[in-house]
Parts: structure tokens; C-alpha cells; sequence
């Protein structure tokens, strides 16, 4: 296997069959194309979960690769056109589970390592930051990994995770920031009792879908300069009664904000318990923060990253901060971070695939970025 070539690297990678939470050998693979570049590599279980961190180079200026091993299930396995894990080539294609989301891209970064490390003058540092828990918990991956480089007094200049943010076309969207996310469980208390007399119940349902019209009769905010509006989203009203002629005891709600750099976690877990006192005497709300909004503010990396794909796809890229989290907002808390990738319109799907000349002019790109970073 050739490290230098990032359609070999990718199918090796597809072939170890690496869903969360087992690596099945995958990091196995990037270990020995690591080594062979001349990378220590270090092997950190956090949990159950592997992770790698190869490093080569000394002093500043400080470059990070960031990714994940791990991939989702395939699902209906006979309504693939092959076999998900066989890393197969087909009409300059390559399919697989992790083609794109994100052993491509993966591919294409240590490729590129391989090329710079080959005809650039060694300066700074490079490091790669591999985990296998992106696309479960995310509990025992990128977050521990980060604390234990700052441990160790080796945090990164500039973090580059490789997911596929492109959207149609390689090279049209860069991530700098991402959303926050909060998820709610709500559950009201009333007083159960016959439906044909109310006075002698308190429903709750009646307060919890007032408290739910409440919080979505306005926007929380009309966006900033780089972040759409916050959405909160209702995703599950539950009661759970079978009669037709009881006024229920509980009634429960879920619902999830996405929030831009206007808020924090915390400050929307107090406004959602503010409003819900409002509708109602007793309730109960459990919130959990997956990740705060953060963001890069345009700059000389960041324009490094425009010019690189600029140079190689005809046109700079969207500055975006909408989608999904990602393990960037771990990274975040420690050193600026970016995001850019493979063209996501096959990622999780049957039949994942990636174009094989995208994987080339990706590591083109990710070159060019650690030419620029590094000289």
C-alpha cells in the first residue's frame, strides 16, 4: 500500500469494518502508513474506544489533522450494489461504508503528508488526531484525546477536521464554526381525574402545550454574522393514555435547540425552566448540552485554507457554520478549528461513494494547506 496514494489508503481503511464502537484493525492500517512516513504514533484506548495520535516534526508552527475511523452501521446490506466493506473501484468510484464519511478523507490527509514530507523542507510540526467515537457517544474520543494533548503542552496552532462539508462540488463549503445543541426532556405534573369534571383535576397536558406554544410563538434571535437563527424543534409529545375519559397525571415533551454564538448551553437551560414556571406549579426538565456554538473568525489560516481550494477547484469555498456537531466543537476549546471535505450527498446512505479523482485533488488541497501553514 502506497501512503502517497489516496484511493489505495481509502479502500484499505473500508475493508476493516470499523462501526462504532470496534476499530476492526482500521487504525491498524493508519499506524503502518504513519510509521513508514516517519510519525510516532501513539495508541490511547479511552473507554472502549481507540484512538491514535501520530506526530512528526518539532517546535511551531503546530498543524492538525483531525478525523474518525469510525462509521455507521450499513443497514440493508442487500440493497448495497456490493459488498459495504470491500472497498471496491468501479466507473471512477470507490464504494464503501466510510468512503466519504470519513476514511476518504482520512486517506487524502495522510497522502498528503506523504507529499509534503517527500519534497518540503522540514519545518514545525505535524500532527494527526484519529478517533474512533465520532459517530457514537463521542464520550471517549476527541475530547479526552484534546485534554490529554494539552497535558502534554501539545496543542495544535490550527486544527483542520476532515469531514465532508462540500455540498455539490469539492471545494464549495469550508466549515468555521458550528451551532451548539441542547436537548430537553420535559415532563409536567397535574392531578388525575374524570374528563367530565374538570374542576376536580389539573391537566397537565393543557400546561405543557401552552408551555410548547410559548416557546415557539418567537424567535429566539434573527442570526449573527456568521450563524443562521437558533431553531428549537419539538420531537416528541407523550402522554400515554389509553382512556378516552381520564384527565392524564404527567404529560412529557422532548425538544431540541440549535443555537448560534448568541447563547450558551446554560443560559437557554435557565430561559427554558424560566418559562416553563410560567405554565406550570410542578415539573421536572432534564437538559443536556452535546456542544456549544463556536467559531473561527476569518483569518490568515483560514485564508490559507480559501486560497488552497481556490487554487485547485476554481473558485473559493462558502464560509458556512450550519449542519450538524462534529468533533470540531471539542477542538474548539483548545486551538482555532476548520472543517473541510469530501462532497457529503452519499454519506450514511447505501451504496457511499466517492469519486476517486475528488480523493486526488483533496490531498492536493490538504498539501497545499501544510505548504502554506508550514513554510
Amino acid at each position: 500500500m502506497n501512503p502517497a496514494d489516496p484511493a489505495s489508503l481509502a479502500a484499505a481503511l473500508i475493508r476493516r469494518p470499523s462501526v462504532t464502537p470496534r476499530d476492526a484493525g482500521a487504525q491498524d492500517v493508519l499506524a503502518e502508513a504513519l510509521a513508514g512516513l516517519g510519525f510516532t504514533v501513539t495508541r490511547l484506548r479511552f473507554g472502549e474506544i481507540d484512538n491514535l495520535h501520530a506526530r512528526i516534526g518539532a517546535g511551531g508552527p503546530h498543524f492538525a489533522f483531525a478525523g474518525h475511523t469510525d462509521v455507521v452501521p450499513p443497514g440493508a446490506t442487500q440493497a448495497w450494489s456490493c459488498d459495504p466493506f470491500a472497498g471496491i473501484a468501479r466507473d471512477g468510484l470507490l464504494y464503501g461504508r466510510g468512503a466519504v464519511d470519513m476514511k476518504g478523507g482520512i486517506a487524502a490527509f495522510v497522502a498528503a503528508c506523504a507529499d509534503h514530507l517527500a519534497t518540503a523542507p522540514r519545518r514545525g510540526t505535524i500532527t494527526l488526531l484519529i478517533t474512533g467515537d465520532e459517530e457514537g457517544v463521542a464520550k471517549d474520543g476527541t475530547a479526552p484525546l484534546m485534554a490529554w494533548l494539552a497535558a502534554r503542552g501539545e496543542v495544535p496552532d490550527f486544527c483542520l477536521v476532515g469531514e465532508p462539508t462540500s455540498r455539490a462540488r469539492l471545494g464549495d463549503a469550508v466549515k468555521i464554526g458550528r451551532r451548539g445543541s441542547i436537548n430537553a426532556t420535559i415532563t409536567v405534573f397535574g392531578t388525575q381525574g374524570h374528563v367530565a369534571y374538570p374542576d376536580r383535576a389539573d391537566n397537565p397536558a393543557h400546561r405543557l402545550t401552552r408551555a410548547l406554544a410559548a416557546l415557539i410563538a418567537a424567535p429566539l434571535d434573527a442570526g449573527s454574522a456568521h450563524f443562521q437563527p437558533s431553531s428549537l424543534q419539538i420531537t416528541s409529545i407523550d402522554i400515554g393514555n389509553p382512556a378516552t375519559n381520564v384527565i392524564p397525571a404527567e404529560a412529557r415533551a422532548r425538544l431540541n435547540i440549535r443555537f448560534n454564538d448568541r447563547h450558551s448551553g446554560a443560559a437557554l437551560a435557565a430561559w427554558l425552566r424560566a418559562s416553563l414556571a410560567q405554565y406550570a406549579e410542578r415539573f421536572e426538565i432534564e437538559t443536556a448540552i452535546s456542544g456549544e456554538a463556536f467559531l473561527t473568525a476569518p483569518g490568515p489560516a483560514v485564508a490559507s485554507l480559501v486560497a488552497a481550494i481556490a487554487a485547485e477547484c476554481g473558485a473559493p469555498p462558502a464560509l458556512e457554520t450550519g449542519g450538524g456537531t462534529s468533533d470540531a466543537r471539542f477542538i474548539a476549546r483548545y486551538c482555532p478549528v476548520a472543517e473541510f471535505g469530501l462532497v457529503s450527498d452519499t454519506m450514511h446512505q447505501v451504496d457511499e461513494r466517492v469519486a476517486i479523482a475528488d480523493l486526488w485533488r483533496l490531498k492536493a488541497i490538504y498539501a497545499r494547506i501544510l505548504a502554506d501553514f508550514l513554510a
